[in-house]
Order: structure tokens, then sequence, then C-alpha cells
């Protein structure tokens, strides 16, 4: 089982960063959104990125438009139905994903692979949705995508032995390191660290201390490179929402209550940097 043509649902900042990532590494991308102007804005990131590279000399012109021709876009799932790999990297909402899942199961051919970039949902649940799930994987990459070396790979309960040797290999043909996890909820990564995050947002909405002043303190204390409220910020409010209320209902465990501010937040569509506004403001 190998892979040659790649297909990408979701042309956000995670989604884009898939595709840029296999592109790079000389994949055919078919990239599809429901929104043509969020493939547009996708495209104009990863022309940003590899300007970033070549700036520094990682990357040259003719390597940057080489690797832009092999992404297409479409708006459309269908155009999808040739990729030998579909990774959804859609909105953190398992309805929608389930929708998807079974779209993409109807489209592409029997032997196509479909995996799924959730952070918290059950990929045994999204598997049970296709008439495939041997062939269901989670692939769970890191924002910023094309800079993060970590790919947690999540074999649910009917995941193959062939379907996981080739997303291990696909993974490491894109320069990533993946590790094998158990289906669970939050997997391995965001179990540990949405918990961090939410306890670090109980903190503040507390009053123990400034936004700034608790993202100091963890990174001169715990020697984190980045402060919990302000990766908060950059992973997305809502994404943080999402991931603690499938942890809080996967476990049914009080400590993975969210905490009220986040929620309020939320709601008011203070979701951190794609809202220009989070924890810390951005212009």
């Amino acid at each position: 089982m190998a892979f040659s043509k790649i297909g990408v649902v979701g042309a956000g900042t995670m989604g884009n960063g898939i595709a840029q990532a296999f592109a790079q590494a000389g994949f055919e991308v078919v990239m599809s959104d429901v929104a043509q102007g969020a493939l547009e804005r996708a495209l104009g990131a990863i022309a940003g990125s590899f300007d970033r590279l070549i700036k520094k000399e990682k990357m040259t012109a003719e390597q940057k438009a080489a690797a832009l021709g092999r992404i297409r876009t479409a708006t459309e799932l269908d155009a999808l139905k040739d990729s030998n790999l579909v990774i959804e990297a859609a909105t953190e909402n398992l309805e929608l994903k389930l929708k998807i899942f079974r779209q993409l199961d109807t489209l592409t051919a029997a032997d196509t692979v479909l995996a799924s970039n959730t952070s918290s949902i059950s990929i045994t649940r999204l598997a049970a949705a296709t008439q495939r799930p041997d062939r269901v994987i989670g692939m769970h990459f890191f924002n910023p995508v094309p800079l993060m070396a970590l790919v947690e790979l999540i074999r649910g309960l009917q995941t193959s032995d062939a379907t996981y040797a080739a997303v291990e290999e696909a993974s490491k043909a894109v320069g990533k390191s993946p590790v094998q996890v158990r289906n669970s909820p939050g997997f391995v990564v965001n179990r540990m660290l949405c918990p961090m995050i939410n306890e670090a947002i109980f903190a503040l909405g507390e009053g123990l201390a400034s936004a700034a002043q608790i993202d100091e303190a963890m990174k001169l204390g715990a020697n984190h490179p980045i402060g919990p409220l302000a990766l908060c910020d950059m992973i997305g409010l809502d994404v943080q929402l999402a991931v603690m209320n499938v942890l809080y209902e996967g476990f049914k465990d009080p400590k993975y209550r969210p905490a009220p501010l986040l929620v309020e937040m939320v709601e008011a569509g203070q979701l951190g940097r794609k809202t220009g506004r989070g924890f810390f403001s951005y212009s």
C-alpha cells in the first residue's frame, strides 16, 4: 500500500499546513473546502510559508513553484475521488466529521485510506460510519504543521496493520516523526496538554495573576517556549473547549470540566489569533 495522491478536507490552519507538507515532499494534493475564499487564503498562506523558507535559503523559487503546482483546490468533495489517502481536517465537531466520512466512503475507491486530523474524537466511531473501517486511522498533526515534527497515529479498534504501516511511512515521507497511540479521548498529547491549559484559564478566571503573568511564570518556571494562554490563542479557544468537552464526556471525570471563563469567551467569539482577540489581542 503506497500513496501518491493526497486529498485534504478543510483549508483552515491545519488543512493548509497538511497540504503544504505533502506538496513540499513531492505528493500531488487536492485540497477541498466548501468556501472558495478559504481555499484562496490557504494558498496565500502556503505561498507565504514558502517565501519564508526561500528567505532562509531552505527552498528555491523553483522548488516553491513546483510545490505550489502540485496543489489543486476544489469546493466539492467529489474532486478527491482519485486520492489514495484522504485526510479530513474539518472543524472539531463529531456530527460534521461523521457526515464527511460517510460522503468520502461513497465517493472514493474501496481501497482508499481515510484519515482524520481530529485532536480528540474517537477514530473507532468515525471508522464505524464507513464500509472500510480497517482503512480508517487518525493522523493528528500539530500546529504549525510545517514546523512541528510529531504526528500522533491513532489506531481505531478496526484499523488494520497494513493501513497503519502505510500511513506511518507516509508520515515519515513528509518529514514527520509518527508516534502510535491507542484510541482514547484526547489521545496522548491533548489529554495532558488541554487540562494544563484549562487550569491556566481557571487561574486567570480566579484572578490569581494576569494572562501575561501566568504565561511568564510557566515559561520561566517550567521552561515552556510559549505560555499556556498564548498557546490556547494559537490553537483556538473553540478547539480547546471542544477537546475539553470530549474529555469530560468521555471520562465522566470532573477534573476535565471546562473553565467557565473559557466557555464565556467562546460564546463571545473571542477565539484567539483567528479572530484577533483571545487572552491577548492581535492586530
